[in-house]
């Protein structure tokens, strides 16, 4: 079977994506980057009066269109504590921010624009209609459709939807990813490893991304190489009627790689599977009817590296959510060698030259089962099938490990 290139096979896997359409109501608290299900409209109209946008003295602006007008001070407007009466000729009210501002006064003069008399102020600045003054409802005004459906809840959303007096919001259901590892060799964290066995890893970076990219995730725990177990898993994630099935190990063809064959036996329809990329070869791509399955190599550093180009995009697509920026362009360290017909993902780390560029330079050893270096790589430099030598200083195409590293 020829492999497949890396775009064709996100554009394969994506294609066939569709959003979750399913809701649920949330207390806004619980809501941040959630995603709107529905438009959501004002409870009401802010503000509420017209309210005063400075401390100072309301008015009305017929009355002081000059300097020099002498008013009487007949009571205070505070916040949460408005005048009761109004402002007839010749009067005004000391008012300070977010007070209402009373009946007959149009305008509020700035409490240094104003000099102290016995009994009221006189001003020392001429006064403009209407200012200072917030109108009521400038803001927005009740059954108003502030946010729309399909906005993500920001902090500065989640400002506007409680000052709409909505205390909680309906949303889109996050999908649900259940991640499930194979083989009898693993075991999980915490446990004694036998002369044969190896800690289990993958799942706890690999739920973490999901979660980040806006998923739930259902551990489905470790099932050893065996197809009655593989199969009682798979069985799990289908009746939780997750959206993603996530398999760690055993999607290759081998006599101990189990997950390929139980997972056609159980229905899954195969789209593709091996890539051309390095790490991730043996990634597998198929499908129980809208649940997607993603067969993730073993190897650790294989499994995050297909994970960031395959799972997180999926994800983010079911959830209706932007993509992950995390491609850029700095320069490279070393002259980097030509590369073959398969895509390289190379870990670096990135610093700054002396002119204040930012330069990649890949580690030493990018052995797929190298966890130490993938902690410490900051992107992952990208090489293309055929990709000539590179020499160092010329432009390098890079992917994020941390999308803000470069900001």
């Amino acid at each position: 079977m020829n492999l497949l290139p890396v775009a064709e096979a996100q554009n394969r896997l994506l294609s066939r994506a569709r959003p979750v359409v399913a809701s649920e109501t949330l207390p806004l608290a619980e809501a941040e980057g959630r995603v709107l299900a529905v438009d959501l409209t004002a409870g009401l109209t802010q503000p509420p009066f017209n309210a005063s946008a400075m401390d100072g003295y309301a008015l009305r602006r017929e009355d002081a269109p000059e300097p020099g007008a002498v008013l009487k001070v007949i009571g205070t407007s505070s916040a949460g504590h408005g005048f009761e009466g109004s402002v007839g000729q010749g009067e005004a009210v000391r008012i300070f921010t977010g007070a209402p501002v009373p009946p007959g006064a149009d305008s509020v003069l700035l409490q240094e624009d104003a000099e102290k008399t016995e009994g009221g102020i006189r001003t020392n600045f001429p006064v403009r209609q209407g200012q200072h003054v917030r109108p009521r409802g400038q803001d927005f005004a009740e059954g108003e459709a502030v946010l729309s459906a399909g906005t993500v809840l920001d902090f500065s959303r989640l400002t506007v939807a409680a000052g709409m007096n909505r205390p909680d919001v309906e949303v889109l259901r996050r999908p649900l990813v259940a991640i499930l590892a194979t083989g009898d060799e693993l075991l999980p964290p915490g446990s004694t490893p036998g002369p044969s066995q190896i800690i289990a890893s993958n799942t706890f970076g690999i739920a973490a991304l999901a979660r980040k990219a806006g998923a739930d995730v259902l551990d489905l725990g470790i099932a050893p190489d065996d197809k009655a177990r593989i199969s009682a898993a798979i069985g799990t994630a289908r009746d939780a009627k997750v959206d993603v099935i996530v398999t760690l190990g055993g999607a290759s063809v081998g006599d101990h790689d189990l997950v390929q064959a139980t997972l056609i036996e159980a229905g899954m329809q195969l789209d593709f599977w091996r890539i051309a990329m390095r790490p991730g070869k043996p990634l597998m791509v198929g499908s129980f009817g809208e649940t997607h399955v993603l067969g993730l190599p073993g190897n650790p550093v294989s499994s995050l590296v297909c994970s960031l180009l395959f799972l997180e995009p999926l994800i983010r697509k079911l959830a209706s959510l932007p993509p992950v920026q995390r491609e850029a362009t700095v320069e490279a360290a070393v002259t980097l060698r030509a590369n073959d017909h398969r895509q390289d993902y190379i870990r670096a780390k990135l610093s700054k030259s002396a002119a204040g560029d930012w330069l990649a330079e890949p580690f030493g050893k990018q052995d797929s089962s190298m966890m130490k270096v993938f902690a410490a790589a900051d992107c992952l430099v990208i090489r293309p099938p055929h990709a000539p030598e590179l020499p160092a200083g010329a432009p390098c195409p890079v992917m994020l490990l941390r999308p803000d590293l470069l900001a």
